[in-house]
């Protein structure tokens, strides 16, 4: 195999943070922005994830959220409550179960060297809490990363307060940065799971009916008759025959509540459109006579 020479080598990102940082300089001296004010993008990130699991949860491809929101030195344990309370109300608003979500903080083992406190919002999947989007106090580490590879100036001129620690004006500083980091693709899977919801169906009595389960009886001895059948409980009755009358199913037995009470069905003829009542143990011999005409 012919080995890639150094310029065709090409890196793909793993966050979108980056860019902001980049542009932080570009922003405050083209908006007339100030400190706090904030800079968000969403697009694709990459992970060399060596395991890729539970859909698309975990992958080497996403959308991501992030947004750095930039403050005074100093105000960012205030901005990072604001934030965590802005997000989390951001995800229940939309939420049919609240509860399934929630805050873990980030213990100062498994926290950014940079960092000075970090949360992640946790949501509660199939298989357990995980993190579905991460909101880190990142202090001044990316701009002052970017201002000393680069050479460029990253600071605020704050031209109305004085240094804090010297008392000078005016006040020359990096801004401290919350962020807010979402993933795109982990909320669509969240929401969905959020929307998904079993029901079991009952009489107005509040009992089981019994229905699905004669109709599958029904459907097993039509097709040990050699009868072409399926079982089929979606929409209304009405839009039911409707469908079937398009695709043209020749015959229709509906099992409905009068079905536990006298043991009868009704058996609608696609051409006629007749519907009659018969006798669940004479159903099979009627829909055959029916397509042996």
């Amino acid at each position: 195999m012919e080995q890639l020479s150094q310029a065709s080598l090409a890196y793909l990102r793993p966050e979108t943070a980056q860019a902001m940082f980049v542009q932080f300089k570009n922003v405050l001296d083209s908006s007339g922005q100030k400190p706090p004010f904030g800079i968000a993008q969403m697009g694709k990130s990459f992970r060399n994830e060596v395991t890729v699991e539970h859909f698309i949860f975990r992958s080497c491809e996403f959308e991501q959220m992030e947004m750095e929101f930039f403050c005074e030195p100093g105000t960012q344990a205030e901005w990072m409550r604001f934030w965590k309370e802005a997000r989390m109300s951001w995800w229940t608003r939309y939420a049919n179960y609240p509860a399934s979500f929630k805050f873990r903080q980030h213990g100062k083992d498994e926290m950014a060297f940079y960092a000075d406190d970090c949360y992640d919002v946790e949501y509660a999947y199939p298989w357990g809490w995980g993190e579905l989007e991460g909101i880190a106090s990142r202090t001044d580490y990316d701009l002052s990363q970017h201002e000393k590879h680069s050479g460029a100036t990253l600071q605020y001129v704050d031209q109305e307060k004085a240094d804090p620690k010297t008392g000078q004006k005016p006040w020359k500083y990096k801004p401290y940065v919350i962020e807010p980091a979402a993933g795109a693709t982990r909320a669509v899977l969240c929401f969905l799971l959020d929307a998904y919801h079993e029901e079991e169906r009952t009489t107005a009595s509040g009992e089981k009916d019994g229905m699905p389960e004669k109709a599958r009886e029904i459907i097993a001895a039509l097709l040990k008759a050699g009868v072409n059948a399926k079982y089929d409980e979606k929409a209304s009755i009405g839009k039911r025959y409707a469908k079937h009358d398009e695709i043209g199913t020749p015959c229709a037995i509906t099992v409905d509540g009068q079905t536990l009470e006298d043991g009868t069905v009704t058996l609608r003829d696609r051409d006629t459109t007749e519907q009659v009542r018969v006798k669940v143990a004479e159903a099979v011999a009627a829909v055959k006579a029916r397509l042996d005409r």
